[in-house]
């Protein structure tokens, strides 16, 4: 597990955060919660993690001087800093201090997650490899090779026929008895995409099909493809087609 440090002056937020960290079904644990910067130093100096979230404006020590610290005491930690403000200058010094990534307040989960997903492949790649009794690193030769594939193409398949249930990487890295940063690297590898990107591409490809029929609404639909709330999959739908539901079936 990678340990997750949560920073930010709103406690709704760190309950936010912790809720989308909990369900993003990645290997993550948060240790630790900070309502001011001095603090959020502090415990990333006694817990050690490896991932530190902070919102970029808090009181004692601001984002930009939590990053600027944590590269001058040679911390090794990644950090995500979040804002509600889309300015820049505010991207553009986060970026220039170490910052791993800038996300804009409300935080989407996809995007989060995304972000993580990026951060444990990179970290997955620096440690030893483990052993994995069901799938073992590429390009061994003989059955064990085939069988890697064989697990992948089922688990693939499994995504493309399960699509519109509650599945996570969690979910699927413990039926196959596989590591959830292993089986997100082997799945982006084949696909060209993360796990949460598939998902959604393989949800909104069915809904695209379903507003076809008009005998269906589009809250409907959305619980069809696997989305409970009406509002998100609304918004996920836009975000992926460019267009709402509702004017992509007048279109149609």
């Amino acid at each position: 597990m990678y340990k997750v440090i949560l920073a930010d002056d709103e406690t709704w937020e760190l309950i936010g955060l912790k809720k989308l960290i909990e369900k993003s079904g990645l290997p993550l644990q948060v240790v630790g919660e900070a309502e001011n910067g001095v603090v959020a130093l502090e415990e990333v100096e006694k817990k050690k993690p490896q991932i530190l979230i902070t919102d970029i404006r808090m009181p004692g020590f601001s984002g930009l001087e939590i990053l600027e610290k944590v590269q001058e005491r040679g911390l090794d930690v990644d950090v995500i800093v979040l804002s509600g403000y889309a300015e820049f200058s505010f991207a553009q010094s986060a970026l220039r201090y170490g910052a791993k990534d800038y996300l804009l307040k409300p935080v989407e989960p996809e995007m989060l997650r995304d972000v993580l997903e990026k951060i444990i492949q990179r970290r997955e790649g620096k440690s030893q490899p483990e052993e994995r009794p069901y799938l073992k690193p590429e390009g061994e030769e003989g059955s064990e090779g085939t069988e890697n594939a064989t697990i992948m193409e089922q688990i693939i398949g499994e995504i493309q026929e399960c699509y519109m249930e509650d599945i996570t990487l969690q979910i699927l890295a413990k039926k196959y008895h596989i590591s959830e940063s292993r089986l997100s690297v082997r799945l982006k590898e084949i696909q060209g995409m993360s796990f949460s990107k598939y998902l959604t591409s393989k949800r909104i490809q069915k809904a695209k099909e379903l507003l076809a029929d008009e005998r269906l609404s589009v809250e409907q639909i959305a619980s069809l493809v696997g989305y409970n709330d009406y509002y998100y999959f609304t918004k996920v739908f836009k975000r992926t087609t460019g267009i709402s539901p509702s004017k992509y079936r007048k279109i149609l």
